[in-house]
């Protein structure tokens, strides 16, 4: 089985925390369509024939596209492609673009979950990322897409921002547990180079953002679903038993994936391969008949290294022995290393599995690599 994802680079305006690559102008959109499906038939023997399980739009903002764009998209990928009848096909959605209009066009899609970008419940909050949309949109745009049959959504939520309160980060929680979607993705706020929000920190015109206050957002955010029946299955996000992010959950577990558009990534177990992140160079390459890509061939330390940072993250945990399935012995030089994480409750091992702690959560991202080869 593999995946494939589309990036859609357009957005209407510019969060003042992303740093993805997407245009506010729309002037190449419909060179970049062409684009995209050419691409695609190009990359036709990238996945080796295997059978696509999900397809993932991302950006950006694909929700700008109409229901015959995705058809256009969706169908040059079912030309090319064995896909499986029950493949799960997200679309990433600002709530401002699902209209009744828009919801009724993409009943007449093969889209069947969405991922929508809610962030906040509150205006003021919205207004200080520089959404495009209000809370009240956020709220209806759920319960349009509930009313129109759509019942596989996920929503996505932002902590540790200087405007959240402990006491708004409980009522956005509890707004979508009364919501009852079934799945929820939350990011602790990071400040990325080259983005309006570390350029007004660097300025003191914003405040930067507090640790001390994300971990504590994010330990009641892990208790508050935890009670509500979400399993916790990778650090950022929770789900009713059984509602994965399929899609997701293969990058996780190292299933391959073809990225289509600029700026999209693709991977295939042996090597990994990133297209140009720039719109009129993307274009350019592909009527050229060329991937505007760079290639990096995985070296055994390089797979070791991933598979670690990856199965940390997730509630299956990282596994000995698929461990040493890419280099024989590698468990035992991970093992020494592991004592520090273990006298502080970071880690805990159950058989030969290694898990996260709740609060070696927090730690994530040193611990891996903390373990790196």
């Amino acid at each position: 089985m593999a995946g494939i994802y589309i990036h859609i680079p357009f957005c209407k305006q510019a969060c003042h925390y992303c740093d993805f690559h997407f245009s506010t102008s729309l002037a190449y959109k419909d060179d970049l369509l062409k684009a995209l499906t050419q691409e695609i038939s190009l990359q036709k023997n990238y996945l080796n024939g295997e059978t696509i399980e999900t397809i993932y739009f991302g950006g950006g903002t694909p929700s700008l596209l109409n229901g015959d764009e995705i058809n256009s998209v969706i169908g040059t990928i079912t030309s090319l492609h064995t896909v499986s009848p029950d493949a799960e096909i997200t679309l990433e959605a600002n709530p401002d673009d699902l209209d009744n209009k828009k919801l009724r066009q993409l009943r007449d899609t093969p889209v069947n979950r969405f991922s929508i970008g809610i962030q906040s419940f509150f205006d003021e909050d919205l207004l200080w990322m520089n959404r495009a949309h209000r809370a009240a949109e956020a709220e209806s745009s759920v319960k349009r897409a509930q009313d129109m049959g759509f019942e596989n959504i996920t929503v996505d939520l932002i902590y540790g921002y200087p405007l959240l309160t402990d006491q708004k980060w409980k009522t956005n929680l509890d707004k979508v547990f009364e919501l009852q979607v079934p799945h929820v993705s939350c990011y602790s706020m990071t400040v990325e180079p080259r983005t309006a929000l570390a350029s007004s920190i660097k300025k003191k015109v914003q405040p930067p953002m507090n640790e001390g206050q994300s971990a504590e957002q994010f330990l009641y955010l892990a208790n508050a679903m935890q009670l509500q029946g979400f399993e916790h299955y990778e650090i950022s996000n929770f789900c009713k038993p059984g509602n994965y992010s399929r899609h997701n959950t293969n990058y996780w577990k190292g299933v391959k994936y073809l990225g289509i558009g600029p700026s999209a990534h693709s991977y295939n177990g042996e090597t990994r391969q990133w297209n140009v992140a720039n719109n009129a160079k993307y274009i350019q390459g592909i009527y050229s008949g060329n991937i505007p890509a760079e290639i990096e061939v995985l070296t055994e330390t390089n797979r070791l290294n991933e598979y670690i940072m990856t199965s940390l993250r997730t509630m299956w945990g990282l596994d000995l022995g698929q461990l040493n399935t890419i280099a024989a012995g590698s468990s035992d030089i991970l093992l020494k290393l592991t004592d520090e994480f273990f006298g502080k409750q970071w880690i805990h091992r159950e058989n030969d599995v290694i898990y996260l702690t709740q609060t070696g959560k927090l730690y994530a991202d040193h611990i891996a690599a903390e373990l790196f080869f």
